[in-house]
């Protein structure tokens, strides 16, 4: 990729026009990271680009300076370097004036990703001071900072992120004036505070990124369920650590680059904490079906900031199903294989840990379930069914609630090792015919909504 950006700066360059990497990729390479991307600035307006690169595609951007040059597989966004005049929506330029380079690098958002960088020359063009601030791990806002949020509110999440993502200090100008307009945030459509939550969670330092949310101001106005666990107290036989804030931050210090199922649902595995607290006359702090309730609001969260569906099935059965695992050691075989067979066990799994350890300590329950893991076979744990409801029909049973019940009968059955045969199921499905269960009462599915 590197090189493909390096040949279109070199044809800008020759036909005449200035023409640089810009921002995030400069401080990436500065760093010593790696790039998912590289912008490129130039003096050459997007008309001229197009001449130069037929393919250019994107062109609705031309009004605000911006063509993609596709390459292959990668695509490269060029832009003339510009000045941003007005922000009627708190988050895109009314229009745009062509500048110079200097002039564009003060309208970006902070020091370090205001950088040039010519791959021709090998040289740094830094008109802001970005490199020092780099040196210093400091995000500084370029210019006045109440400026540059006002611009665009965006960038009130984008400095949390940078700063936890990179492990960085927010210089206290930029920080100030952060928290001043913390509440603008709602300026910003959801899915791009999602993106920057996302980012956020599923990063290097996900608890540091919830220090600087809640201590911005901003976790308030974007999750306030969760700034809500706040001062809600714990039994401290189970959770000597602190109240249920402390703990959820514990878990978040232990997820490093995890799957953003994992870390949404290690944020939202006590969010209904503060809704079941009951003190009971022996001064005892319960919080009954706290996940079932909180598996409730982990939905209505995720689909308020418009998370796909299978992340928030994901989190939301994670949830749910928290708490299931304290009682492991005693499961019947047939609930043990069903907890091991679920498809997010090895996420729940991960949950269980992180919440042990940011808890009491004890690991038991999840060395007795790694060792479960690894003792079973997959063909143990979910075996092919032996008997379908067409096994079912055929023996006289009309489809409908009892022949769901027979099934689930049977499957249980074969995972408690009483039947291990097809024949012996058949066997098995005719005496049930001859004499039906019950239907069971049926709970809610916690892969759906609760």
């Amino acid at each position: 990729m590197w090189q493909l950006g390096l040949r279109i700066v070199e044809r800008l360059q020759k036909a005449g026009y200035i023409a640089y990497f810009a921002g995030g990729c400069v401080r990436d390479r500065l760093l010593g990271h790696q790039s998912h991307d590289i912008d490129i600035a130039t003096t050459a307006t997007p008309e001229e680009v197009q001449r130069l690169f037929p393919q250019a595609t994107g062109l609705h951007g031309k009004v605000f300076g911006v063509v993609r040059v596709p390459f292959g597989e990668w695509s490269f966004e060029v832009a003339t370097f510009r000045r941003d005049v007005g922000s009627r929506d708190g988050r895109h330029p009314d229009h745009v004036v062509f500048v110079p380079p200097a002039e564009d690098a003060y309208r970006r958002d902070f020091t370090i990703n205001a950088l040039f960088y010519d791959p021709i020359s090998d040289q740094v063009i830094d008109y802001v001071g970005g490199q020092r601030d780099l040196a210093e791990k400091t995000i500084r806002a370029v210019g006045d900072p109440n400026q540059r949020f006002a611009e665009d509110k965006l960038r009130l999440l984008r400095a949390v992120r940078f700063a936890a993502n990179l492990g960085f200090r927010i210089e206290p100008g930029t920080w100030n004036a952060l928290r001043i307009q913390a509440a603008t945030i709602h300026q910003v459509s959801v899915e791009r505070i999602r993106e920057e939550l996302d980012r956020i969670w599923s990063g290097p330092a996900p608890a540091r990124g919830l220090d600087l949310l809640d201590q911005s101001d901003l976790l308030l106005h974007i999750l306030p369920e969760v700034s809500a666990l706040h001062g809600v107290e714990q039994p401290k036989e189970f959770h000597p650590e602190g109240d249920v804030f402390l703990h959820t931050r514990l878990l978040l210090e232990q997820l490093h680059s995890a799957p953003l199922p994992l870390a949404w649902a290690a944020l939202l595995h006590d969010i209904g904490k503060p809704l079941t607290k009951r003190v009971d006359r022996n001064g005892r702090i319960r919080f009954f079906e706290h996940e079932v309730v909180g598996a409730r609001m982990a939905h209505a969260i995720l689909s308020r900031l418009r998370q796909p569906n299978q992340l928030i099935e994901a989190v939301v059965a994670m949830v749910v199903n928290h708490m299931a695992f304290k009682d492991a050691k005693q499961m019947r075989p047939s609930t043990l294989k069903r907890l091991l067979a679920r498809s997010t066990f090895s996420m729940e799994l991960e949950l269980h840990r992180i919440d042990c350890l940011a808890s009491h300590g004890d690991l038991s329950i999840y060395e007795f379930l790694r060792t479960k893991l690894e003792e079973l076979p997959a063909s143990d744990i979910s075996p092919p069914r032996l008997v379908t409801g067409h096994d079912f029909i055929a023996l006289g049973v009309a489809p409908g609630p009892l022949l769901g019940s027979l099934l689930e009968t049977i499957r249980e059955a074969q995972l408690n090792g009483q039947i291990q045969t097809r024949e012996e199921a058949l066997a098995f499905a005719s005496r049930l015919v001859a004499t039906p269960p019950a239907t069971p009462h049926r709970t809610n599915n916690p892969r759906k909504p609760l």
